[in-house]
């Protein structure tokens, strides 16, 4: 499906260049419009990570910036870091779905307080929980052995060399590996509107 669709380049690219110049807009999260309005926040910030991935041509920043919008959080410096993340470094390595997700988990449930050690301690926790329904999902957490069983059906690494991306690209690699992404943050939105009812 991800393969097939008609992608407008022209206006994710405007929506991404908006963000960059006037930043992430706040939300005041009210816990009963989210669980009200679930299915509905799951389906548009699956649409949105699977666009971002596609036009960024980045899971991790893809991930991390569909939720962060979705829920008023962090910031574009956030996303510039998140650069290197695919694959962590290009190396196959952990999935950009899942460290994408991370970042937000830890502006989401994590402490103003550095030294706040129990809300380190459950945004682990529920970082764990998450990781092991991805892997569920997905059948696998680390970029490689995606793109091999899920992706593509052959290893390919992307991030091993520029012949590697060039292939990667024209196997519709980006398209394709939106899925992760998808995935990533409609368990994590979950997980984060469910978290309200609290």
């Amino acid at each position: 499906e991800l393969a097939a669709r008609k992608w407008d380049d022209a206006g994710l690219q405007a929506r991404i260049r908006k963000l960059a110049k006037d930043g992430i807009p706040k939300k005041k999260l009210v816990a009963e419009e989210l669980l009200a309005n679930k299915k509905e926040i799951l389906d548009r910030v699956v649409l949105h990570a699977e666009e971002y991935n596609y036009i960024t041509k980045n899971c991790a920043q893809g991930t991390a910036l569909a939720l962060m919008e979705e829920f008023g959080l962090g910031n574009m410096e956030i996303i510039k870091a998140l650069t290197p993340f695919p694959g962590l470094g290009g190396t196959g390595d952990m999935c950009g779905g899942i460290t994408g997700s991370l970042i937000t988990f830890g502006l989401f449930f994590g402490g103003k307080d550095p030294l706040d050690f129990n809300a380190m301690n459950e945004t682990i926790m529920t970082s764990q929980k998450f990781m092991a329904h991805f892997e569920g999902k997905i059948g696998h957490m680390y970029c490689a052995d995606i793109i091999e069983t899920v992706i593509l059906g052959h290893r390919l690494n992307p991030g091993d060399s520029e012949e590697a991306m060039v292939a990667f690209t024209n196997e519709q690699g980006f398209e394709k590996c939106g899925l992760p992404p998808g995935t990533g943050v409609r368990l994590a939105a979950e997980v984060m509107i469910d978290s309200m009812k609290k």
